[in-house]
């Protein structure tokens, strides 16, 4: 089995998000401006419900494809931000109003971002809808 590094591990979570409708999905590597994590995967969910269900979905499948569970997780009182964090990949799922309030993106403006055809490249053979 190939090793996981974390940026196929930010490629797939940002897949398996694609694959459950999640929108705007960006994946910005930190690993030069921070020592927090290597990756942050951030995506948008319609609703509180579809919010929780990413999440959930992304645990889920890490969980069984990768025996992998998160070294801890949050969400705010009304689940409209949840976020996973996985060491060196962190995920952050928020409702599309939370995700314009907070910017992630703008306050991480000096890290690389990953292109979806480079995610979607690396990850293609664990979507659901393969080619």
């Amino acid at each position: 089995m190939e090793t996981l590094t974390s940026h196929k591990l930010a490629c797939i979570i940002a897949q398996f998000l694609d694959d459950k409708l999640a929108k705007d999905i960006t994946i910005l590597n930190i690993s030069n401006v921070s020592s927090l994590a290597d990756y942050f995967v951030i995506a948008t969910g319609d609703s509180t419900p579809h919010v929780k269900a990413l999440m959930e979905i992304v645990k889920d499948k890490i969980k069984t494809d990768f025996a992998r569970l998160p070294l801890r997780q949050e969400n705010d009182n009304k689940n409209r931000w949840n976020l996973i964090d996985y060491g060196d990949v962190v995920v952050h799922i928020l409702h599309k109003e939370e995700r314009e309030t907070y910017a992630i993106e703008k306050f991480w403006n000096h890290a690389y971002s990953v292109q979806e055809d480079e995610w979607r490249e690396v990850a293609k053979d664990y979507s659901k809808y393969k080619e």
